[in-house]
Parts: structure tokens; sequence; C-alpha cells
């Protein structure tokens, strides 16, 4: 299985962390518009509380789970076209 997907997903999550993180999203509106772990973080826990490297690394982490299945997915539905 090639993980090009996954690959990719998990540099999705890096540009995103680190546009944050440089000050472009001063209200971190794309953030929390692209980062999966922050649409449900504010559910739990008041925003502010929150450590942002924690919330850096949990949507750097869901991305690459994001592409990993994205990738699997792929690869089995070639393994299904294979086999007819």
């Amino acid at each position: 299985m090639r993980y090009r997907i996954t690959i990719i997903a998990t540099l999705i999550g890096v540009a995103l962390c680190l546009f944050n993180y440089t000050g472009y999203d001063p209200h971190n509106m794309v953030f929390f518009m692209l980062s999966i772990p922050g649409w449900f973080a504010d559910m739990f826990k008041d925003i502010h509380e929150i450590n942002v490297f924690t919330m850096y690394a949990l949507t750097i982490v869901s991305w690459a789970i994001l592409g990993f299945v994205c990738d699997w997915m792929i690869a089995r539905g070639r393994r299904r076209k294979r086999s007819y």
C-alpha cells in the first residue's frame, strides 16, 4: 500500500498548525474550521484553557489518521478490482 494521501494529509495538518502559530490567523478562524480536534475541544473544555501545542499535535495526528483511512480505502478498492 502506498501512503501518498497520508503524507499529503499530514502536511496539510502541519501547514495548518504553522499558519496558526505564525500569527496569520489572529482569531483562530481557519484553525478551528479545519482542525478536527478543535471541533470537539470546545464541547468538553473552555478553549482558552487547552494547551495550544496539544491541539497542534492532535490536529496533525487526526489529519494523518484521516489520510491513512483514505489510503486504506483506496488500497482495498484496488484489491477488490483485481480479484474480479
